[in-house]
């Protein structure tokens, strides 16, 4: 298969997965906290990767570790806490739009700490986005007054993460395997989520709690799945492609989410869609590319 062939690939397997994780996230949230989510996430997803990628990691050298150390933190981190405890808040549909503003902000981090250059239509397009996301904030506080959308924060912060990983990896890890940088990534994680796991009372709780073990099912799926698979998949596509049509995977997400959204019993106003729809366009304007 071409490389071209192979990047459109991965893009359809990741909106796919990724479009299923904010549903399993909310399922997994009937049963266990933030912290507890998050941490076991990420130590579930890390074990599977040691056994398939431990040997790889002996590639990577001492400069390769600041950039992995960055890269893990940024990309494999903080963002699983921080989606866990924005859907304590907002529905899972809703965040998935949100979601969308990573190619925006992998475009902006390109061009002010990566030397990325960038066109008026480009710089026309992430405004669109952000406006895009400012309506789709102020339509979800007039629709859903019950739902806090401050915490839509803790998504553009993980968006940020996302962006920052993805110049990261394209400037100074493309001459590792997608599997070693994934790998590695997670090494930098597992420690401190196992720590929280730890401290969170998890492993005294779910013995005697069978929402928490139901949750687990959750939980697995979209740590093996849609975490450490995922994440190879979406490192591949960075290096068949450039940074932002790998974070064009967001386009899609939205759809495959919302489908699972509405199947579960959310709603969305016609602002709100809107509001989602602007930032597509901006997205969209931001990766088209001159004939």
């Amino acid at each position: 298969m071409s490389d071209y062939n192979k990047k459109w690939l991965y893009l359809i397997l990741l909106s796919l997965v990724w479009g299923s994780s904010f549903i399993l996230i909310k399922k997994a949230l009937v049963g266990l906290t933030p912290m507890q989510l998050g941490g076991l996430r990420i130590v579930f997803a890390s074990l599977v990767l040691f056994l398939v990628g431990f040997k790889s990691v002996r590639s990577l050298n001492l400069k390769d570790w600041k950039w992995i150390t960055w890269a893990g933190l940024l990309s494999s981190f903080f963002p699983p806490f921080l989606f866990a405890l924005a859907q304590t808040q907002i529905d899972s549909g809703v965040t998935s739009i949100f979601n969308s503003v990573v190619p925006l902000l992998t475009t902006i981090v390109g061009v002010l700490l990566f030397g990325a250059i960038i066109t008026k239509r480009q710089v026309l397009g992430v405004f669109i986005g952000l406006g895009g996301t400012i309506a789709l904030i102020v339509a979800g506080m007039d629709f859903n007054p019950d739902q806090n959308y401050w915490y839509a924060i803790f998504i553009l912060l993980s968006a940020l993460g996302y962006a920052l990983n993805i110049n990261i990896v394209k400037k100074h890890l493309s001459h590792l395997s997608p599997l070693a940088v994934t790998t590695s990534s997670f090494a930098i994680a597992f420690l401190p989520a196992l720590a929280l796991v730890v401290y969170s009372g998890f492993f005294n709780e779910v013995q005697g709690n069978p929402s928490m073990q139901t949750s687990l099912w959750y939980l697995l799926a979209l740590a093996i799945i849609g975490t450490s698979i995922a994440n190879i998949f979406f490192n591949k596509l960075i290096y068949l492609s450039s940074p932002v049509f790998a974070a064009s995977v967001t386009y899609t997400i939205p759809l495959v989410a919302i489908s699972w959204a509405v199947l579960d019993g959310e709603s969305l106003n016609a602002y709100q869609l809107i509001g989602g729809v602007i930032i597509l366009l901006g997205v969209w304007m931001v990766n088209r590319r001159k004939k």
